[in-house]
């Protein structure tokens, strides 16, 4: 079989969609007024939970906004349009409100729910791409999500309006967040589960190696020596301690490698003249995703780190970029 590779043409077409849709979010972000304000007040004074509702492509973006809500401790629901009138509009209680998402502001299926949502005495917020629309006219705060073309050659797709009407949703939550002074702490009650939770919760004592099973060596100990203690503690690092384990320096599987290649004969070398003194640590009640910001976040990344006890310059252990990311369970 002959893989042919991709044209050019279709990397030009996918820059240009995406330029498109980043200019479309844009524009609507410059056109934030006073209506914006006025929902995030609304958002900030609901006590109950907030109902999410539109139906294709909206619904979609109805669906992922309401899982972003709930994610910073808002009582959140996606209600499908269709089925609203077939029993979903049990979901509501009083003092919810809803927020209708449609492109055209003139969804026949969100249209019939409009009388009946302020029958429930619920604030309708609306995100539309016709201010001039029934829907529109029908809310009670309208934010607009209007875009000028779609980013599809034939401007049909739902692309750009789309990620309008999900920009506007993501920053109506990222400004009730910072109204309501929500914390990384309380971010964290709500993400448990998945490598985002284990960063927030999870300390560093958790995922290290304990000292008694990494390679550890004296200033008294040749490179050859430290080797084969490597050998037999294979992290990827030897730590070089004083006789009441303070911390002096570290050796990686790197350093050594650049050792052999500037000087060639070194395995007789003394530890001392071929670590790295004072290197970058963590304390062992750290959160985890503090040490992957260390290892990461750096022009050239890490990826040991030598762990201290929390009161003094004593080593208890090393935690690799791998152990961050991998569950304790399958750790090798």
């Amino acid at each position: 079989m002959t893989i042919m590779s991709k044209p050019v043409q279709s990397i030009e077409d996918g820059r240009k969609a995406m330029h498109t849709e980043a200019t479309a979010i844009r524009t609507a972000a410059d056109r934030l007024d006073a209506s914006f304000e006025r929902a995030v007040t609304i958002l900030l004074g609901t006590e109950s939970k907030l109902i999410f509702c539109g139906i294709g492509k909206s619904g979609h973006v109805a669906g992922k906004l309401a899982a972003t809500f709930s994610s910073i401790g808002i009582p959140s629901v996606f209600m499908h349009a269709a089925e609203a009138i077939h029993g979903d509009l049990g979901v509501y209680r009083p003092g919810d409100t809803t927020i209708v998402l449609s492109k055209s502001g003139s969804t026949d299926e969100v249209l019939r729910l409009m009388p009946i949502l302020k029958q429930q005495k619920s604030p309708i917020i609306a995100i539309v791409g016709n201010l001039d629309s029934p829907i529109a006219q029908s809310a009670d705060v309208v934010l607009d999500a209007s875009v000028t073309t779609e980013a599809d050659s034939l401007n049909l797709m739902p692309t750009a309006s789309s990620s309008v009407s999900l920009a506007i949703g993501d920053a109506l939550a990222t400004a009730l967040a910072q109204a309501r002074g929500f914390s990384a702490e309380q971010f964290a009650i709500h993400h448990p589960g998945g490598q985002l939770g284990r960063n927030l919760t999870m300390r560093i004592e958790s995922v290290m190696h304990a000292i008694d099973h990494i390679a550890c060596a004296s200033l008294s100990h040749s490179l050859r020596e430290v080797l084969i203690c490597m050998t037999e503690y294979p992290l990827g690092a030897a730590c070089i301690v004083d006789t009441e384990e303070k911390l002096l320096g570290i050796i990686t599987d790197g350093d050594v490698r650049r050792l052999l290649a500037k000087k060639g004969d070194i395995l007789d070398l003394p530890i001392g003249d071929c670590m790295t003194r004072d290197p970058l640590t963590v304390d062992k009640e750290q959160l985890l995703g503090e040490a992957i910001q260390l290892m990461e976040d750096r022009e050239s990344q890490i990826s040991v780190l030598p762990v201290l006890a929390s009161d003094e310059h004593k080593l208890v252990g090393l935690v690799r970029l791998h152990d961050a990311y991998q569950p304790s369970s399958l750790r090798s």
